[in-house]
């Protein structure tokens, strides 16, 4: 198992004794990464929700969810029929194993696609989402949704994570993203969380641009040796991405001095 810590108490003891015996498959790495991203969001005193579309039996959910301050809330959205009825309460006993009390969060059994802003507001105890997961149909049509549905309800300087970007069975998803950054150009991906290594699905995290600042050299600076220095190129941005395997990787030439 790869040494990596959000820094957060209850996320890295949920990480270290119960993530990996939830079904689901996201990666502890990615979610060491982004339970930090929760954590700093904290300590910079940006106040919101958690959202995740697609939480299925709670994986990733109860670790962003664990680092909830006070007088917030997380929102698991699912039809939780896959693959049978008992999803849901396996997610619920799951929740209460991982020490995340009943009153911290809502599993919504509701279709993203088919509900309007106004439902989703109905359902946050803040005005705003800092952190929205997702993880739901994997199709052009779904993601554009889910995404315009994030997007209305995003903290200024929140963070969207989608999940299985470039994924081979996946190959349409990345021209959802595309579009929306195109629709959106003051939105940016501000990292690239790999999810074993530099060929394998990975996250993309995004946010405006003006809110770059508050998460990327703090993500640089702790998790450096992860840090692919070669990065990446989203639509004129230079994004950072950060790898379990490869780290400070030889980008394969010389210095020609």
């Amino acid at each position: 198992m790869i040494d990596i810590a959000s820094g957060h108490p209850k996320i890295d003891g949920y990480l270290d004794t119960q993530y990996e015996s939830v079904r689901g498959m996201s990666s502890r790495f990615a979610a060491a990464i982004c339970g930090h991203v929760v954590r700093r969001q904290s300590e910079q005193g940006i106040v919101g929700d958690i959202a995740e579309i697609g939480t299925f039996e709670g994986r990733f959910f109860i670790a962003l969810a664990l680092g909830l301050a006070d007088g917030e809330h997380a929102l698991g959205i699912d039809l939780f029929d896959w693959p049978n009825a008992g999803v849901l309460p396996r997610m619920l006993k799951h929740c209460e194993r991982g020490g995340l009390s009943s009153d911290r969060f809502t599993a919504w059994k509701a279709h993203s696609g088919k509900m309007s802003v106004a439902e989703f507001r109905a359902k946050l105890k803040q005005p705003q989402v800092r952190f929205f997961h997702i993880d739901g149909e994997h199709a052009y049509d779904s993601l554009s949704k889910d995404l315009e549905l994030a997007h209305a309800v995003m903290h200024p300087q929140g963070v969207i994570a989608l999940d299985d970007m470039l994924h081979p069975g996946y190959p349409t998803l990345i021209t959802a993203v595309i579009d929306y950054l195109k629709r959106y150009p003051e939105m940016v991906v501000m990292c690239i969380v790999d999810r074993q290594d530099i060929v394998a699905a990975a996250k993309f995290l995004i946010c405006r641009n003006d809110a770059v600042a508050l998460y990327e050299q703090d993500l640089m600076t702790t998790f450096a040796r992860f840090h692919f220095i070669s990065g990446a190129d989203m639509l004129g941005h230079f994004t950072l991405v950060l790898t379990p395997q490869l780290g400070n990787v030889d980008v394969g030439w010389d210095d020609p001095a």
